[in-house]
């Protein structure tokens, strides 16, 4: 095209005169000037273009998520059963979904030989009481007949009473083992500790049961109210919820929701799973719900004070971190955060940083620590 142009010029030229030659040759050089100056801008543009990067200002928002949570019914009180001594079920006087009352009688265990140890024990009892207040009245004789001078020996009134005293601690100790053996015997007797459901029975009359037995022999259980547990992930711990009210539904009744308060957080995590159980209560006025059931608990969890919010794209994993990349005196510099709760296409963040710093909308380790970048912010 150049060629062109000067050809086109110098043909004028020499139809034309000089004059007309100077003019045109004045329009070339201001052309070709022209022409150098748009390949270089085109030339920087693109250079600036290859060096810059989708970029925004770090700011603070308020993080409320609805999260649903598996989670497990249990009842508020179980007690498995067992046999304190070794004996034959005698009577069952119940059987699985019957109703007890606290102190209800619920089997009596038959042991001719702990019957048979509480009779002998009380006759020792006996014999022990007996001796005793034979040595004490015998102390007691001597102990008056030794106010006049010299009837009896010292050594005489000091041995009634030693007897007197042993026959006594004899006496005690009798008394100890039969209340003991009583209290083995009442063992046989077995009774409802709280008001509740029987849920379970191992037994029938007639098997024989010990202390060692692997199975209860009934289990108990207070299902009047019922215990949600909820195993809340770590990085949920922290959160606070909006109510103390929260809803759960159960396999068994999809179409159901139901209600429960919060009672208290377990404290601690569980080391197993890393999380930590946060219990509620529900009534079961009704006896709707069974324990063991599984739940899906929906807890509305939030922040008490604004957090860094960030596009998940802006948060980078490695083997060894998390990191955001900040843009600082037009430099990349690479931040360590701690994830936080997601939210949406969203991530909560904590790290060293502060509002409105500059961050890469979109963080990767191929973008190096000190690379020269230019941000590309938003439009407002």
């Amino acid at each position: 095209m150049k060629q062109t142009i000067i050809k086109l010029i110098f043909y004028k030229s020499y139809t034309m005169g000089f004059s007309y030659a100077i003019i045109g040759l004045a329009s070339l050089a201001v052309m070709l000037m022209a022409c150098r100056q748009n390949n270089g801008g085109k030339e920087t543009a693109k250079k600036a273009g290859a060096d810059s990067a989708a970029a925004f200002l770090l700011r603070k928002d308020t993080v409320n998520k609805q999260v649903t949570f598996p989670a497990e019914l249990v009842p508020l009180e179980r007690a498995e059963i067992f046999a304190k001594v070794s004996g034959y079920v005698g009577t069952l006087k119940v059987d699985i979904g019957d109703k007890v009352s606290r102190n209800q009688l619920l089997a009596v265990l038959e042991a001719p030989e702990t019957v048979a140890n509480y009779s002998q024990a009380n006759a020792d009892v006996q014999t022990a009481r007996s001796k005793y207040l034979g040595s004490l009245d015998a102390y007691k004789r001597i102990v008056n007949a030794a106010k006049v001078e010299g009837t009896v020996a010292a050594g005489e009134l000091e041995k009634a009473r030693s007897l007197m005293m042993a026959d006594s601690a004899a006496l005690n100790a009798a008394r100890s083992k039969t209340n003991a053996f009583a209290q083995l015997k009442n063992y046989l007797t077995i009774r409802a500790p709280f008001s509740g459901i029987v849920t379970q029975r191992n037994v029938d009359p007639g098997t024989l049961v010990s202390a060692g037995n692997p199975r209860p022999l009934l289990v108990v259980e207070n299902i009047s109210t019922l215990r949600l547990r909820v195993p809340v992930p770590e990085s949920y711990t922290a959160a606070g919820m909006e109510t103390p009210t929260i809803h759960f539904t159960v396999d068994a009744q999809p179409d159901v929701t139901y209600q429960a308060v919060l009672s208290r957080k377990a404290g601690a995590l569980n080391l197993a799973n890393r999380t930590e159980t946060w219990e509620f209560l529900f009534k079961n006025s009704n006896n709707q719900l069974k324990s063991g059931m599984f739940a899906n608990a929906v807890l509305n969890l939030g922040r008490k004070a604004p957090t860094f919010l960030v596009p998940a794209s802006a948060v980078a994993t490695s083997l060894e971190k998390h990191f955001v990349i900040r843009l600082k005196d037009g430099k990349a510099e690479w931040v360590d955060v701690r994830n936080g709760i997601s939210v949406g296409d969203k991530m909560e963040i904590f790290g060293n940083l502060s509002e409105n710093d500059t961050l890469l909308m979109r963080a990767t380790d191929e973008i190096k620590a000190g690379t020269a970048l230019v941000p590309k912010l938003p439009e407002p």
